[in-house]
């Protein structure tokens, strides 16, 4: 790859301490006081990582500084007083004090995850950032508590965008947003609450048109297509945006259906220049790559950081991935022989899309023919349920409504399932059919090993043919992991080391 004589890659080490010289206080958010300061001279291209990548020279210019990393013990109230406000930071709720406390802390409010101690401080000094990070590690969080410290809530004005690729993904962010934003009565009769809008595709867009005249929300979560339909048509602007965050960024800017939105949005809707561009994701191939396009793209400014946690290790560690090899017409007695030893209470059995072809001859989709084979063999006491692109809205919601609010599932879905969509309950993935590539393996065993701060260990099972072993050692290679074999004899299995 190459690269300009301007630009160069700064390697940060941490954890550091973060630097104790003060400026005067900032007026960056008129709802909290105080100010994360960043002291860098003149910063160009940085990337922050928890260990040293393998290759980690991009110019022949390599030196290392001192981080904005939170110091090892810092809990994550101390890390975000004085940038966002208290209300944001302690909750209180008719259930008690203790329930509440305890729920935030799964999802990273008490106890900070890796990513949100390591890229906060950069956040709240105003970067731009990537944030780079395992699965389930708290990226969500990160980005809306720098939302929140950024947002004016007396200003009526759009001024935070969470762009996400699927209605899934952007109701799970939405409804996380809403929890923080929620403000205690006796604050809500003083100040103005944060109105968060969730515009997705399946949604009413007349309703949202109605409300963005009315009175634009603060913040917005939005899939692609309904976001583009509102900016085009000019019922709203993005003039008071101050903080856009594309979500599952290397999908977004690769898939062919979104790619060419996207890069509208990042150069034409809005400029790098009046805003504060925050990409997420589990997954950045080639990411020196995609840093250096998005300084020529202009996508974010010329000091955009990377934040990229634990690199040397892309899936947690406490994920056990195995293999059953079997011929190409017994991957359903397979499977069915993996629930009933397994015995999951709660699992993800993941299917690959139907293609054209089959769908001009008419054949049933892979998730109804599995399905109904599961429903007819399997005796497991869960409840089994399809999620997958081509059921409506309606029916994709009700699906995922039963998995979270009901006992044990068994989820039969396709790919739609594999980004963002947080299930920490999952404890078994099945691959029915290997994924396309190491990318959507990553983010398929992702759905499982969610709970933060949790070493029991979830397992990750392929059911392959002889042929496709060398597909899987070529994500084992690419993903640093690997694979045991299993065998069944007489319905034991007996696990192989490799």
């Amino acid at each position: 790859m190459a690269c300009t004589p301007a630009t160069k890659l700064h390697l940060i080490a941490s954890p550091a301490t973060p630097p104790s010289s003060k400026s005067p206080p900032s007026s960056r958010n008129p709802n909290c006081t105080g100010l994360f300061f960043c002291n860098q001279k003149k910063p160009d291209f940085k990337s922050i990582s928890s260990r040293w990548p393998s290759k980690a020279s991009l110019s022949s210019s390599c030196v290392t500084e001192e981080a904005n990393v939170a110091e090892p013990g810092m809990t994550l109230r101390e890390i975000c007083k004085g940038h966002v406000p208290e209300h944001v930071l302690r909750r209180r709720g008719i259930n008690g004090a203790a329930q509440i406390c305890c729920r935030m802390e799964d999802v990273g409010f008490i106890v900070p995850t890796d990513v949100q101690r390591q890229a906060l401080g950069v956040l709240f000094s105003g970067h731009d950032c990537v944030l780079h990070a395992q699965t389930g590690s708290g990226k969500t969080l990160a980005y809306l508590l720098l939302i929140y410290s950024v947002i004016n809530t007396q200003r009526s004005a759009v001024q935070a965008l969470v762009v996400v690729p699927t209605r899934e993904l952007g109701m799970q962010v939405t409804k996380v947003a809403r929890v923080l934003a929620a403000k205690p009565g006796e604050l809500q009769l003083q100040q103005k609450s944060c109105t968060v809008m969730a515009l997705l595709d399946g949604g009413t867009l007349r309703r949202h048109k109605s409300w963005l005249k009315a009175e634009p929300p603060t913040l917005v979560v939005a899939t692609m297509d309904s976001l583009c339909q509102m900016l085009e048509r000019h019922i709203f602007k993005l003039d008071s945006l101050q903080v856009l965050v594309i979500d599952e960024v290397d999908f977004m800017i690769n898939s062919s259906k979104q790619a060419s939105s996207v890069r509208k949005l990042l150069t034409s809707f809005s400029s790098s220049n009046n805003r504060q561009t925050i990409f997420a994701s589990a997954s950045i191939p080639q990411h020196r790559r995609f840093l250096y396009d998005c300084i020529q793209q202009k996508w974010t400014k010329v000091d955009v950081v990377h934040v990229h946690v634990n690199p040397i290790e892309p899936m947690p560690s406490r994920l056990h991935h195995r293999f059953v090899t079997c011929g190409k017409n017994e991957r359903h007695s397979t499977l069915l022989s993996l629930l009933q030893s397994d015995a999951p209470k709660s699992a993800i059995v993941f299917v690959g899309e139907q293609s054209e072809k089959s769908k001009k001859a008419g054949n049933a989709p892979p998730t109804t023919l599995l399905i109904d084979l599961l429903r007819s063999s399997y005796a497991g006491c869960c409840e089994i349920l399809r999620l997958e692109e081509d059921m409506n809205f309606n029916l994709r919601a009700a699906s995922l409504s039963e998995v979270r609010h009901g006992g044990g599932y068994l989820l039969v879905a396709t790919d739609i399932a594999a980004r963002g969509v947080d299930l920490p309950e999952t404890t078994h993935i099945y691959n029915f059919e290997l994924p396309k590539d190491a990318v959507h393996y990553l983010h398929r065993a992702g759905r499982t090993g969610r709970k933060p701060f949790s070493d029991s260990t979830c397992n990750v099972t392929c059911i392959i043919t002889s042929q496709e072993r060398f597909v899987l050692q070529k994500f084992e290679n690419e993903l640093m992991f690997t694979c045991e074999e299993l065998f069944f004899y007489n319905l034991a299995i007996r696990v192989v080391n490799l």
